[in-house]
């Protein structure tokens, strides 16, 4: 591989100044080896650490994890960017309890449209420089690429307990993303220092306890896993701990002290807040038809959970609020949601509300049921009630 190219240090302040000026502000460079914690990842993935997650173990995956050169063979460096979202207290949760909760990443447009573009524009200073195209890359937790390892390789910050990046004086509120390049670039210093130290706050505070002693996630306990990738039903067990939890969940970030003491609010100025996004009214948003909820979200993160998931999430939060004045909403969804999924979990929340009116919503609508698994959860709901 050849060696960094004449004038280098001055294309880094380039594009560092470039970073800065478009909202990331979090820059560094490494090479393009092998990861340190693959075998970490080797033993999760054995593990069926990954839970539903089929994608990630897959060949293809597995083997480019491995070798992150075949992803871009042209490519001789790799460029490392953190984006800012805002911190969940950017907006205090409403009094009331009818509320979900989104994590506040998800609270404006989806990073997966913002990153690569900005990363393009990165990419232009190199371009510009050179003055003809480069080969590249760029992803944002979009392909098989260990980036938290390479962001802490290129110096971003140390990788903690609860898996996510964490600068010393900024926090760990960050989106990162990735540009393999074909130039060969100096890297910057890699960050080597742990500063979790003995604190277990984000282990102890994890309603589910999905924080494994290895500095991994069982994916399969992780609010956040259920509530977005799972695209099935959510285990009776793991749902009266999600709270009001709808979609992601920042509580491992929220107890961390770093971000307690250093993390400001406010995200990036390339991250564009919407303030409706973060408490979803719990029973007017299950009622969302397909055409509403795509008005509504269609350009969020929240599509990733797709219509059936999201409202399955209401659900079990209408559940742990058991408000008897959702019973009218739950019920109906019961009788008129076409999707089974969504109709299972209302009947588990309409057995955790154990009102009278509940207990006749569920015997009316086991009548007309037509599905076996919705059958089966509207009999355990009926189980519940006194």
């Amino acid at each position: 591989m050849m060696g960094p190219l004449p004038n280098s240090d001055r294309l880094i302040e380039a594009l560092r100044f470039k970073a800065e000026q478009l909202g990331l502000e979090l820059f560094g460079i490494t090479t393009l080896d092998t990861p340190p914690h693959l075998p970490t990842y080797e033993a999760w993935i054995a593990q069926g650490r990954h839970a539903g997650m089929a994608y990630m173990a897959s060949e293809r995956n597995r083997f480019l994890r491995t070798h992150p050169q075949a992803i871009l063979p042209e490519a001789r460096a790799l460029v490392v960017v953190g984006m800012r979202y805002p911190a969940p207290q950017a907006l205090p949760p409403p009094a009331s309890r009818l509320v979900g909760r989104i994590a506040s990443y998800a609270w404006g447009k989806d990073y997966h449209l913002i990153l690569p573009v900005l990363l393009q524009e990165l990419l232009k200073v190199v371009e510009e420089f050179f003055g003809h195209p480069i080969p590249s890359r760029l992803y944002s937790d979009t392909g098989p690429v260990l980036e938290r390892d390479f962001a802490q390789q290129a110096g971003l910050g140390w990788i903690g307990k609860n898996t996510c990046l964490i600068h010393p004086r900024k926090g760990s509120y960050f989106l990162l993303g990735e540009a393999f390049i074909g130039v060969s670039l100096p890297s910057t210093p890699a960050f080597s220092t742990d500063y979790c130290g003995t604190c277990r706050r984000c282990i102890e505070a994890c309603p589910t306890q999905c924080i494994l002693p290895d500095r991994t996630i069982d994916a399969g306990q992780c609010i956040s896993y259920l509530t977005i990738e799972n695209k099935g039903a959510i285990p009776r067990a793991l749902r009266p701990h999600m709270g009001n939890w709808v979609f992601g969940c920042d509580i491992c970030q929220m107890v961390c002290p770093w971000n307690l003491r250093f993390a400001r609010a406010e995200g990036s100025t390339a991250f564009t807040m919407r303030p409706e996004i973060a408490f979803p009214d719990l029973t007017h948003e299950l009622q969302l038809t397909p055409k509403a909820f795509k008005e509504r979200y269609g350009d969020t993160p929240v599509m990733r959970a797709r219509r059936r998931g999201f409202l399955r999430n209401l659900a079990v939060a209408l559940g742990n609020a058991a408000d008897p004045s959702t019973v009218p909403t739950l019920a109906q969804v019961l009788r008129e949601e076409p999707e089974p999924l969504i109709r299972s979990h209302a009947a588990w929340a309409l057995g955790r509300i154990q009102t009278h009116a509940a207990r006749l919503a569920l015997e009316k609508a086991y009548k007309n049921e037509p599905t076996p698994e919705v059958q089966m959860e509207i009999n355990a709901a009926l189980e519940q009630i006194p």
